[in-house]
């Protein structure tokens, strides 16, 4: 899973660059997280995705990853969450 991480982000940044996508500099956080729903879930998937920006503007994408931390029962250290 780390190799398929690291060349989607790898991937996934060239081609943000090359289309301009963002005028900032673009750059992955450093680590990963990752999370699987079932099939019934994917349009509450989809439509959390389409939504995520403005989702983002009330909740911030740290306090939602710790809630998803917490809800999924997986122990963590709050110092190598950032």
């Amino acid at each position: 899973m780390p190799d398929l991480i690291r060349d989607v982000k790898r991937d996934s940044s060239t081609w943000i660059k090359d289309e301009k996508l963002v005028r900032s500099r673009f750059a992955w956080q450093e680590g990963y997280g990752a999370f699987s729903y079932s099939k019934s879930q994917a349009d509450k998937v989809i439509n959390y995705i389409n939504n995520q920006e403005q989702h983002h503007t009330k909740q911030s994408s740290y306090d939602e990853y710790i809630q998803l931390l917490d809800s999924f029962g997986i122990e963590y250290d709050k110092k190598y969450v950032k």
